[in-house]
């Protein structure tokens, strides 16, 4: 990154992005998360700290772990993947985009790793082009 952010910034960017996040650390520990009251995938508060691996449902854990294991070995950087959901007061079907980065240090050595999601509903239905303040 380029020039340096006050915590008090950088703290407001994280939860202002439209993208929804979790770090974990490099032996899988949560460290933390944005946007607590208004998350896809909510959690308690008491997992900061807890494996990574009780933040997921049973089918789709053996996936997270084969992510995590090919991350720290270095043969995945990043997983894609999309999934429906039912979200809102009326639990329509929203399309919801899940991705995994590998958190590396300057000399690649793995410190962790980045979930992001995003209801990416809306962003589908884009067409044509608007144009800044139109």
């Amino acid at each position: 990154m380029i020039g340096k952010l006050p915590e008090n910034v950088l703290e407001a960017v994280l939860e202002t992005i439209p993208i929804e996040f979790s770090v974990v650390d490099e032996n899988d520990k949560v460290l933390a998360w944005n946007k607590h009251e208004t998350r896809i995938f909510k959690r308690p508060t008491g997992v900061v700290g807890r494996d990574v691996r009780n933040c997921h449902p049973k089918r789709s854990l053996d996936k997270v772990e084969t992510i995590l294991q090919e991350m720290k070995a270095g043969s995945r950087e990043k997983a894609r993947f999309w999934i429906d959901l039912p979200i809102g007061p009326d639990d329509e079907q929203q399309k919801v985009l899940i991705e995994y980065y590998a958190l590396r240090d300057s000399a690649g050595k793995y410190l962790g790793c980045l979930e992001a999601s995003q209801n990416i509903t809306d962003i589908q239905s884009l067409t044509g082009q608007k144009r800044l303040l139109e």
